[in-house]
């Protein structure tokens, strides 16, 4: 009986977050194992059984930060906070103009300005820095997953 509470229990922890998810994209079954990570941290930290297990748990955590981060695309955006710190916060604010075939062309605000093709070079080079940074953080999440994940249990 005991058992069977334990794993109700279980199952109606779980219910929102499968209840969010979906089949079509991977970003779901990456939030359930999120999910299931952070309860076996949760679980290891509670027993205290073995040494080492502050560190297992730590870095089961650190994972679980470093794959929101990586999953929010974090790293990916850092050029947009810097290109506003430079230039101002509207200076990727953008408006739909009407073209002669009668569609609509997005243009980013600082096309108008004096500078455009200056901040154009910076904002590029700022994004390809960002996208490096981005798929750095996702090898090292993943490095990191499979360095450890056979240790993570009790």
């Amino acid at each position: 009986m005991k058992r069977f509470l334990r794993k109700l229990k279980r199952l109606t922890a779980s219910i929102p977050v499968i209840w969010k998810s979906e089949d079509y994209d991977y970003r779901y079954a990456l939030d359930i194992f999120k999910f299931q990570l952070l309860r076996l941290a949760d679980y290891i930290e509670s027993q205290d059984r073995y040494v080492g297990n502050k560190n297992d748990v730590a870095r089961i955590r650190t994972v679980c930060r470093l794959m929101d981060k990586v999953y929010d695309e974090e790293y990916a955006m850092q050029y947009q906070d810097i290109l506003k710190a430079m230039y101002g916060d509207n200076v990727l604010n953008f408006n739909f103009e009407e073209n002669e075939k009668g569609n609509y062309n997005m243009t980013y605000e600082y096309e108008k300005w004096d500078n455009a093709e200056e901040i154009d070079q910076i904002k590029d080079e700022l994004f390809q820095m960002s996208q490096e940074k981005q798929e750095r953080a996702h090898r090292l999440l993943w490095q990191l997953i499979e360095k450890d994940i056979r240790k993570w249990w009790d």
